[in-house]
């Protein structure tokens, strides 16, 4: 058990959109990445996702609505809701997620990365 730096973990990386494991809690994986752009829109069957932002700012659009999240603001996206993820500038993200969960959710594409091991 030591104590670890979120800054240093963000500068040893610069790939976007590539979630990169932290830690875990019982079966549950906390993951980083840096986000700029837009992602795809999809949903997860069985998952809830938490966003956590570490720096910057980014649009949680849903199909009814968008949500802003600044520094500091975290939001949970229900399982079964259909969501993407909007960065107009580089953003750092945590999340918090069961260890199964797929990045593209119920897509795949160029984008998508096989669940994280714990």
């Amino acid at each position: 058990m030591e104590k670890k730096s979120l800054n240093e973990v963000f500068d040893s990386f610069d790939a976007q959109w590539q979630p990169h494991l932290i830690g875990t809690v019982n079966e549950t994986a906390v993951k980083v990445a840096k986000i700029e752009g837009e992602f795809v829109w999809h949903h997860h069957e069985t998952e809830d996702e938490m966003f956590i932002v570490i720096k910057g700012s980014f649009d949680m659009e849903l199909r009814d609505r968008t949500i802003t999240l600044e520094e500091g603001d975290y939001l949970v996206v229900p399982r079964g809701v259909e969501h993407r993820p909007v960065a107009r500038q580089e953003c750092w993200i945590m999340m918090v997620e069961p260890a199964t969960t797929l990045n593209t959710g119920n897509v795949q594409n160029e984008r998508t990365r096989e669940p994280i091991e714990v």
